[in-house]
């Protein structure tokens, strides 16, 4: 018979909806501009083609546009300096999907 371990606690870490939100990627629905800040006056600083994915660091409002999935104020911020409007991220939710910038 193995020897009973005495006040040891193993720790488990519950998966938090941030780190889920971190890991989770969203599809393109459209061709879209890539800008660098959140509108279409920012300059274009790439473009993403229908179907392709993107992971949404965080959100903020800017312009209100629309779009495939609708008309938005929110756009999400896909790596630094790089923002696409919500409305071309099937992102299942017409609001806040991840952390705020």
């Amino acid at each position: 018979m193995a020897p009973e371990a005495v006040g040891t606690v193993e720790a488990v870490e519950p998966e938090g909806a941030v780190a889920e939100a971190a890991a989770r990627s969203y599809p393109i629905v459209a061709d879209v501009n890539v800008r660098s800040g959140p509108g279409t006056s920012y300059r274009k600083v790439g473009r993403l083609s229908a179907g392709s994915r993107v992971t949404i660091a965080c959100q903020k409002p800017g312009e209100t546009v629309t779009g495939p999935t609708g008309t938005s104020n929110i756009w999400d911020r896909i790596g630094s300096g790089r923002y696409v409007s919500d409305t071309y991220v099937r992102t299942g939710s017409s609001g806040y999907v991840a952390p705020r910038c």
